[in-house]
């Protein structure tokens, strides 16, 4: 069975409202919220990161096992405590976030999962740009590319990490050139790369490391960027509850599409792309559900 092991951290979501008030309490983490969406699905999910020794750990260690992720490569770390992320939601329901985060000097000590060309790394977000992590990321990184496993990038980047710009960007050219396909919101690349033409930014800044970049760009749609051509895919049209998981369940529902083809980076290799514009559409699909509840991730399909 093909499986999707992703790499990320873990956080305790708390959102509120426009008035200040906590609407809603859960696991989050970008890549935590994908793979639950996945494993909700009945992709088999297999996660690497950590967690404090603490409640808030055992809350999110419970909270996977209650929805299947495999949690056997995170370590929990006996000093420091689990992340906080409050989310505050605007007029929109888009979210700022304001992060609470108490880590050891050791971390990621854990033996890695079995990785095959048949499955897929998922990556994204500060966490595999981390100069404090990148040492062990990158290492993880290259473990799934000396197995030929299919590798997806989600740059994720926020804007209290614009300042480090400079600092992070050889860390996230590097992860283009791992990176089988890269996904960045409208936002990401503004915040990245100054500029709001994301499609010359493909050509001078992703193409010639990586084939294929998603662009999400909210209610307008997605944009996907090959070689060759440009494919749009409209977005659905909705009044959302909550942006917080918008990009994360849409990689959800890219990568279940994915999995339907069994799509593998050999794929990638033989430019067979096809099965790609039909998992972004999971991925709008997947998107819009969880805009429209204040969870993180899809409902349970099985």
């Amino acid at each position: 069975m093909q499986k999707v092991i992703g790499i990320g951290e873990t956080v305790f979501d708390i959102i509120f409202d426009t008035n200040n008030r906590p609407r809603s309490a859960q696991p989050g983490g970008s890549v935590f919220n994908a793979l639950i969406s996945l494993a909700r699905s009945g992709v088999h999910t297999e996660f690497i990161s950590e967690v404090g020794n603490d409640h808030v750990g055992m809350i999110i260690r419970d909270f996977m096992h209650e929805n299947g992720v495999d949690d056997s490569a995170v370590c929990t770390f006996p000093n420091g405590k689990s992340p906080l992320a409050l989310a505050f939601l605007d007029a929109d329901s888009n979210a700022q976030y304001t992060f609470y985060k108490d880590y050891p000097a050791q971390r990621l000590q854990i033996e890695l999962p079995e990785m095959t060309s048949d499955d897929i790394f998922l990556m994204g977000s500060y966490f595999v740009i981390n100069p404090v992590l990148r040492r062990r990321t990158k290492e993880i990184i290259a473990e799934a590319r000396k197995h030929n496993m299919l590798i997806y990038y989600d740059i994720n980047f926020r804007a209290n990490h614009v300042d480090e710009r400079k600092e992070l960007m050889p860390s996230i050219i590097e992860n283009f050139q791992s990176a089988d396909i890269v996904k960045g919101s409208d936002e990401d690349f503004r915040l990245l790369f100054g500029s709001a033409d994301w499609q010359a930014i493909y050509r001078s800044e992703i193409m010639p490391h990586c084939p294929i970049c998603i662009c999400t760009q909210g209610a307008a749609g997605v944009d996907i960027m090959f070689p060759n051509d440009q494919i749009h895919v409209d977005a659905k049209k909705i009044t959302p509850v909550s942006t917080v998981g918008a990009g994360d369940s849409f990689n959800a529902g890219f990568l279940y599409g994915l999995t339907l083809h069994n799509y593998t980076h050999k794929n990638i290799e033989e430019a067979h792309y096809e099965p790609i514009i039909g998992s972004v559409r999971h991925g709008v699909e997947f998107s819009a559900e969880v805009c429209l509840s204040l969870e993180n991730y899809i409902a349970k399909r099985i």
